[in-house]
């Protein structure tokens, strides 16, 4: 079973601006620490968030906008409320861009599940990412958030090549990795991507025959938005 999770995380690493959508209304807390070393690892797989190209401007999204993963990598600009419900808290005029890194669950110890209870869109952000938008003594805020990527943060669809095969379709595994059911040993490998924006990419010889389980290739192929 050959995992592609690393190529995932390479290619969708970077937030860019573009053209967004509307605003919508949502809530935010923190975790991780100061240092946001507390949010390393996490649901959508991509282990330390500074090797993966994400550093300490990520959230995790509770399951109405983590969508079983398929949001994995996805980016949303991120401003704090200060007209409803603990609005003391905003600092004014701030603003900050997250990508998706990990899951916030349920807790059904808490009424309707808590903040991150169903039916609602709220982001745990990592502690410094947050404190850019509110005053850490508040915990909770209330945001408008935007998913400032047209799509292009997360993957769609995703297919995987040996130098003896044709290109065959990978399934996802959970959060941002694909696995495939194939005999590749020893076959130099090549990746497509189709993001969830239409974008589909083809990632020539990015794996080379002498590959072994549990090794990372990366590519500086990227999206073009």
């Amino acid at each position: 079973m050959v995992n592609s999770s690393m190529l995932c995380t390479v290619v969708v690493a970077a937030c860019l601006a573009v053209a967004a959508a509307d605003w919508s209304q949502g809530t935010a807390t923190f975790y991780g620490g100061i240092d946001a070393s507390g949010t390393m690892g996490g649901a959508c797989g991509y282990d330390n968030l500074y090797n993966a190209g994400y550093g300490v401007n990520t959230a995790a999204l509770s399951p109405t906008l983590f969508n079983d993963g398929a949001s994995c990598g996805q980016c949303y600009l991120i401003t704090c409320d200060p007209t409803r419900l603990g609005g003391q808290w905003c600092k004014p005029g701030n603003s900050i861009t997250v990508s998706a890194t990990n899951l916030c669950p349920s807790n059904y110890a808490l009424p309707n599940g808590g903040w991150c209870g169903p039916g609602r869109p709220h982001f745990d952000m990592s502690q410094p990412a947050w404190e850019h938008i509110g005053v850490v003594q508040g915990g909770i805020i209330a945001v408008q958030y935007q998913q400032n990527l047209g799509g292009s943060g997360s993957v769609g669809a995703a297919w995987v090549k040996g130098d003896k095969t044709g290109w065959i379709q990978m399934s996802r595994n959970w959060g941002a990795n694909w696995q495939v059911l194939a005999g590749l040993v020893g076959q130099g490998l090549s990746f497509a991507v189709t993001s969830t924006g239409g974008q589909y990419i083809q990632f020539w010889n990015v794996v080379p025959g002498w590959w072994q389980f549990g090794q990372t290739f990366t590519t500086n192929q990227n999206f073009y938005y």
